[in-house]
């Protein structure tokens, strides 16, 4: 359900010209205006709205060819509505940020799906935790959560709880990368002693001798089980359709990973909270100690453990970072946001697209519109 929109605030050309020269990002579809400055450098097309702000001529740049936006990339445009322009599409403004970043006429094809975002009428109520409320939206509950918005979350009345659920991106690096240290160097002088032998609990007649000259390997192999296992629970655990008639599971998946795609930019969010993440690292080391020896499954837990950290701090990147356009963080970037706004079921990977072109599940290519 869509409510009326409030009055629009009516802009004068040149009290945008104003608001551009103080060092505002607006951009204009036909006359609605929209205020990005808080926004633009979480859009793969930043840096170049950036560079028009800074009054660079960048009309043939920004974004590369044309191209349809998603119906939520839309929904998410409405967030940053601010007004209209007066003297509608033909008012001019001497700045190319406004003028460049959409053509002078609105697309038809987008006009009827641009929705405004009402946050008392919405189906949770946002004053509240969300976790409880999210398990009883029943059927609704898929196309609710894939419907992204601008504002934290909050999952827990608790406040401790609360703050265990959440994290600053440094906290990944700065516990885990230790760990990784002290286990590479554990393991790799425990492989230097000569007496590791690989089967040896089934077969001492067939058991293979582990040299330490065999660390590297081992820990790249850990680190590319990590990109397969990544990949696997982003597709099947994190991207699983919960019943409808289960409370429980639905809160379980917005609690995994529902709540970062209803909330893509909070930024509390973003990485793995440490005691969550700690119980599921310690998971995959108990496993692997089972299955091999100590010194051969603890370095490839150790570059598995490596993998997540680079995993978990690309990731923040791509919502939060300006990569150069062209570069290969920028085309994951891009590659993250189709994922987000328009193709939420395929383009899992997040580090790279090996799995992706492994399984098939690369985001379609898109054709680009004609320049109008």
């Amino acid at each position: 359900m869509v409510p009326a929109p409030p009055p629009a605030v009516s802009f004068s050309p040149a009290e945008v010209q104003r608001r551009l020269a103080a060092g505002a990002c607006w951009v204009r579809c036909g006359a609605r205006l929209y205020d990005l400055t808080g926004f633009v450098r979480h859009h793969p097309g930043g840096e170049q709205l950036l560079r028009a702000r800074a009054g660079e001529d960048v009309s043939a740049d920004l974004d590369g060819p044309p191209h349809r936006h998603s119906a939520n990339a839309r929904r998410w445009l409405e967030q940053y509505y601010v007004g209209e322009l007066q003297g509608g599409p033909q008012g001019s403004v001497e700045n190319g940020t406004v003028t460049s970043a959409n053509t002078q006429k609105t697309d038809p094809w987008m006009e009827p799906k641009l929705k405004v975002v009402d946050w008392d009428k919405d189906l949770v109520d946002w004053r509240k935790p969300l976790l409880w409320q999210v398990g009883h939206l029943g059927e609704k509950y898929d196309e609710w959560v894939h419907q992204p918005v601008i504002r934290p979350i909050r999952l827990f009345h608790s406040d401790l709880i609360e703050a265990l659920s959440k994290s600053v991106w440094y906290s990944v690096p700065i516990i885990w990368m230790p760990l990784m240290l002290y286990l590479s160097w554990s393991h790799y002088r425990t492989l230097a002693q000569g007496n590791v032998r690989l089967f040896e609990s089934f077969s001492t007649e067939y058991s293979v001798a582990m040299p330490e000259s065999v660390f590297p390997g081992l820990f790249v192999l850990g680190m590319l089980l990590w990109s397969l296992l990544e990949y696997l629970i982003h597709r099947f655990l994190f991207h699983m359709k919960p019943p409808s008639d289960s409370h429980y599971l639905i809160m379980l998946h917005f609690i995994l990973h529902g709540q970062h795609h209803k909330a893509p930019f909070d930024e509390s969010r973003l990485v793995f909270p440490p005691v969550p993440a700690s119980l599921g690292i310690a998971f995959f080391y108990v496993i692997l100690r089972l299955l091999l020896p100590e010194a051969v499954g603890g370095t490839m837990f150790a570059g598995g453990l490596l993998g997540y950290v680079i995993y978990d701090m690309i990731h923040y990147y791509l919502h939060f970072g300006s990569p150069h356009k062209g570069s290969y963080l920028y085309n994951m970037k891009a590659h993250h946001a189709k994922h987000h706004f328009a193709h939420q079921k395929s383009g899992y990977g997040i580090s790279s697209k090996l799995w992706d072109h492994f399984f098939h599940t690369l985001i379609p290519e898109e054709p680009h519109l004609k320049m109008q």
